[in-house]
C-alpha cells in the first residue's frame, strides 16, 4: 500500500471562511498560529464543523484490495476515481500462471493477508481468473471472477470534516485491518501543519492488530 498526497487546501482558506462570518479579516495571520487556533476552536471545540469543509485533500492510493474499495465507497462525502478493470485486466492475462505458494509473485496482483490458507485460496482464484481471460472472454464479463483481494488504485478527494469521520471509524480496532492501515497512512501523509486537526480523531495503535 502506498498513499501520496497530491493536493491540499491551505489552512488560510478555512480561516478566511470562518472570518467571513464575523468580518474579522484584520485579525488573520495568514494561516499562522492565530488562524490555526481559530480553525480548531470553531471547527472542533465549538463543533461548527461545516467550516472544515473548506479544507480539501486529494490522495493517490495504490496497492489496496477491492474489499477495501467497497468499504471506502461507504464514505459518501468523498470522490473516487478508480483504476478500470475493463482496460487493465490485460496485464494479468499476459502473466505466467502462479504457483500456489509463490506469494511474492502473486503480490503484484493481490493483497496478501499473511494467513497461508487464505492467501493460497486467493492465488487459486487468481489462476482461475487468468484462465477465463485467456479463453477470450471479454474483460467486462471476466471481471465477475475478480477475487476481493485483487489490487486496485484510486485518486480519492475528501474534505476535512469527512476525513475526521473516516479516521474515527477506520482507525478503530473494530475496522478491517487493511483500512486501519490506510487510515494510518493517510494521517501520516497529511501536511504537518494540518495534523493537529486530526490527532483526536485517529486511534494510534498497531494498524495490523488482528492481521494474521
Amino acid at each position: 500500500m502506498k498513499v501520496t498526497l497530491l493536493h491540499y487546501t491551505p489552512l488560510s482558506v478555512a480561516a478566511h471562511a470562518i472570518r467571513t462570518c464575523w468580518q474579522s479579516f484584520d485579525k488573520s495571520d495568514g494561516g499562522g498560529p492565530k488562524d490555526q487556533e481559530l480553525i480548531d476552536r470553531v471547527g472542533n471545540k465549538y463543533k461548527h464543523a461545516s467550516t472544515l469543509e473548506h479544507l480539501v485533500y486529494t490522495f493517490y492510493i495504490q496497492g489496496v484490495s477491492r474489499a477495501l474499495l467497497q468499504e471506502l465507497a461507504r464514505h459518501r462525502i468523498a470522490s473516487l476515481s478508480v483504476k478500470s478493470t475493463r482496460y487493465t485486466l490485460k496485464e494479468l492475462k499476459k502473466a505466467q500462471k502462479f504457483d500456489e505458494k509463490d506469494f511474492q509473485k502473486a503480490s503484484r496482483y493481490i493483497v496478501l493477508t499473511g494467513n497461508e490458507l487464505v492467501d493460497c485460496a486467493s492465488i487459486k482464484a487468481l489462476n482461475e481468473l487468468q484462465k477465463v481471460l485467456q479463453s477470450g472472454i471479454s474483460n467486462d464479463l471476466a471481471k465477475y471472477c475478480l477475487p476481493e483481494c485483487y489490487k486496485t488504485e484510486l485518486t480519492w478527494t475528501i474534505n476535512a470534516r469527512s476525513l475526521q469521520n473516516f479516521l474515527t471509524l477506520r482507525s478503530s480496532k473494530s475496522a478491517l485491518w487493511e483500512i486501519r492501515r490506510l487510515a494510518r497512512n493517510i494521517y501520516e501523509a497529511l501536511p504537518q501543519e494540518h495534523k493537529y486537526l486530526y490527532k483526536d480523531f485517529i486511534v494510534h495503535e498497531d494498524a495490523d492488530a488482528g492481521h494474521e
